[in-house]
């Protein structure tokens, strides 16, 4: 039986994510539920392809990952279902699938889309504003269940795909900016370890300068400095990151996605 993981931007107070399993038991008993994040920005697309991608190569082949981030239910964007290397998706043909995608460009993996427009694998209502209960949780139920892509909707080969920011190359560095803020406030660039390549082999010679504070050279790991200093460092997705030890880099630099960071090389 596959696992399904669920990632929305809900939260836990109202009922919903304990609802959308309730359709998803109803229909595969047998079903295992992850749930992946429920405290997604709301109406933040960006930041749930950001997630999914860095997190669906972790689990197991043939997973469905149900992500509702949805902002514009009930309009005529598609409800899709994928298939993206050995990983399904289902939800809403927003962008979300974005940078699971081009990991799958680059690693070489084969994709496939359905629309979703077979209502027989939906509820029998489907309300306008809760496509996450009323399509996605049992059409991700159907596919636990053996259901095929095919049987769910009509193949397309035209999936919305966000324009995400770059990192741009300098005379000395490179120049990025934040895509995202976790739970301890480290904050998260869109400049990468292969970005950096062989600088890397100096840590010391690179600085990152940021909201007019400059971090000579990077880390390993938040336990090289003192508490309460500045740091940067390579963090768990190959991001660069900054953070404060034992604190938030967020609050201390009042950094917001979108803010730019610099990288020097010496």
């Amino acid at each position: 039986m596959a696992v399904i993981s669920l990632m929305t931007d809900f939260g836990i107070k109202d009922g919903n994510v304990g609802v959308m399993k309730g359709v998803i038991w109803s229909i595969s008993s047998n079903a295992q539920i992850s749930d992946l994040s429920h405290m997604i920005a709301p109406q933040n697309i960006r930041e749930a392809a950001l997630i999914l991608a860095r997190s669906a190569p972790y689990f197991p082949e043939n997973s469905i990952h149900v992500v509702v981030v949805d902002p514009g239910v009930g309009t005529t964007r598609r409800p899709l279902a994928a298939k993206i290397g050995s990983q399904y998706y289902v939800g809403p043909d927003n962008g979300t699938i974005t940078l699971l995608l081009e990991q799958a460009v680059k690693e070489g993996w084969p994709v496939e889309f359905v629309h979703l427009d077979q209502p027989d694998y939906w509820l029998s209502n489907v309300s306008y504003v809760f496509h996450g209960r009323d399509i996605f949780a049992p059409v991700a139920a159907h596919i636990s269940s053996g259901v095929p892509l095919k049987s769910l909707g009509t193949p397309i080969n035209d999936p919305v795909l966000l324009d995400l920011p770059k990192p741009e190359k300098t005379i000395n560095g490179w120049k990025g900016e934040l895509i995202h803020i976790d739970h301890f406030g480290n904050v998260a660039s869109n400049i990468r370890t292969e970005n950096l390549g062989d600088v890397l082999k100096n840590m010391a010679g690179i600085s990152v300068r940021i909201a007019g504070f400059e971090i000579k050279g990077l880390v390993n790991t938040f336990g090289e400095r003192a508490v309460g200093e500045l740091i940067a460092l390579l963090g768990s997705t190959g991001n660069l990151i900054v953070s404060v030890v034992n604190g938030s880099a967020a609050g201390r630099l009042d950094a917001k996605v979108g803010d730019t960071l610099e990288v020097i090389v010496e």
